[in-house]
């Protein structure tokens, strides 16, 4: 053992204090990315009285699917406010903060080296679990505590700022939406005052197909006439093989919230053939729409309108899983204006109306949806000045993420930097 070195068992002990009086009522569980969330468990009936208390700066850790998951799921409270979790779960503190600081020993266990180490240590068992005394032995550079509060701050200076971003780039997201509505739903579209032009006066006329009123220059058409062509996609191979050496990032249904907001790196890497490349390619101004899973509270039809700054992100041409499909519109000036309106309404769950299944997987019925829905068309100026302002949103969005993805990048390394903290005899505080 490194002189720095210490077992995590000499500073923590196992707390095991019970809900007896039935005080706590909000249960949590514990993400496996290391954070307490609300638990899906149905409670209803339960006797609460047997789960354990977790309480501030205390931890809970679920060591029984170690080995099968490769983490562990733990995490520490912040809350000034006691909950409970699992009585599977192990909750435990340190003993003196005064040498080991709780939120150090929290980066401690966020880094990919510790997770590894755990595994390790994980027993025969089918799904791993990890023996207490085994969590206990794994070691850690315990530094003087001026030193690791350093460290905390260095490393939540960073994780602030991440949050920030997210929260930016959520505010811009909601943003985009709240336009769409507001100039092509409630048509309060600036008119050439720049006043809105619904509560200005604007002219509007009853339009059979959309059963609403609409500005009375307006068209009104299916969405299958924005259509040019559509494709499927492919799943290929993970890794080359004969002749699948086209390499790609496939989009997948479950990576299009993360990839509409920037975050590329989630669509996985395959190798698909270079006919199929050819053919299924996904281009600037195409649109990625999910047609197959979902859930019961989740529809299928999620959409991403697929940008020039998203093909630039990615080191790798872009094509879609066989979960989903392209839609290649005949005009690129309307791609703004049809991904915002899928996407409107989606978020209203209308999508669910045109859903189907056979086979107890869910299928979203495209051809149907693109017959049977009308959309209020405005004239090409209207057009460009949104697609302008759309534009400079998702230019936003796509720059802070990419900020996002260099501070992990910096996390990680104050993370890796914690190996080589020096003893707390040797180390001179700054």
């Amino acid at each position: 053992m490194r002189s720095n070195y210490k077992r995590i068992g000499d500073f923590i002990q196992q707390v095991k204090v019970k809900n007896k009086d039935g005080a706590c009522d909000q249960l949590l569980g514990i993400n496996i990315d290391k954070f307490f969330m609300p638990s899906v468990a149905n409670i209803v009936g339960t006797d609460l009285t047997k789960y354990k208390v977790v309480g501030h700066n205390q931890f809970a850790c679920n060591r029984m699917h170690v080995g099968r998951d490769y983490r562990i799921p733990i995490a520490l409270s912040k809350s000034n406010d006691s909950f409970i979790v699992s009585p599977a779960y192990t909750v435990f503190e340190i003993t003196d903060t005064s040498e080991l600081y709780p939120e150090y020993l929290m980066m401690w266990f966020s880094r990919a080296e510790f997770d590894r180490e755990a595994w390790f240590h994980t027993d025969a068992d089918v799904r791993g679990g990890l023996p207490w005394d085994l969590f206990c032995d794994i070691e850690l550079p315990v530094p003087c505590i001026e030193k690791q509060r350093e460290i905390v701050k260095e490393y939540n200076t960073i994780v602030n700022r991440i949050k920030l971003n997210e929260q930016l780039n959520q505010k811009l997201e909601e943003t985009a939406q709240a336009l769409y509505k507001h100039w092509f739903v409630d048509f309060e579209f600036p008119n050439e005052n720049g006043q809105p032009y619904k509560s200005s006066g604007g002219e509007m006329v009853y339009n059979e197909e959309l059963d609403q009123d609409i500005p009375n220059d307006w068209n009104v058409c299916q969405l299958e006439s924005f259509i040019d062509s559509s494709f499927g996609g492919d799943w290929g191979k993970e890794k080359p093989e004969g002749n699948y050496l086209e390499k790609v990032s496939c989009v997948r249904g479950t990576d299009i919230p993360m990839f509409k907001s920037g975050a590329l790196t989630n669509a996985p890497i395959r190798y698909i053939l270079n006919k199929n490349l050819k053919n299924k390619q996904v281009l600037e101004n195409n649109i990625i729409i999910e047609i197959s899973g979902g859930s019961p509270t989740q529809s299928t039809g999620r959409t991403v309108l697929v940008s020039a700054s998203h093909i630039r992100a990615l080191e790798t041409p872009i094509i879609c899983s066989n979960f989903c499909r392209v839609i290649q519109l005949n005009s690129n000036i309307y791609s703004r204006l049809f991904y915002s309106h899928l996407d409107y309404l989606y978020n209203l769950d209308y999508l669910f109306t045109f859903e189907n299944s056979t086979t107890g997987v869910k299928n979203f019925d495209l051809t149907a949806f693109l017959e049977e829905e009308y959309i209020a068309k405005p004239n090409n100026s209207l057009l460009i000045k949104y697609n302008n302002t759309f534009d400079l949103l998702q230019k936003n969005i796509l720059s802070f993420r990419r900020e996002i993805n260099g501070l992990k990048k910096l996390n990680e390394m104050v993370l890796t930097k914690m190996s080589k903290v020096g003893s707390p005899k040797t180390q001179q505080v700054s």
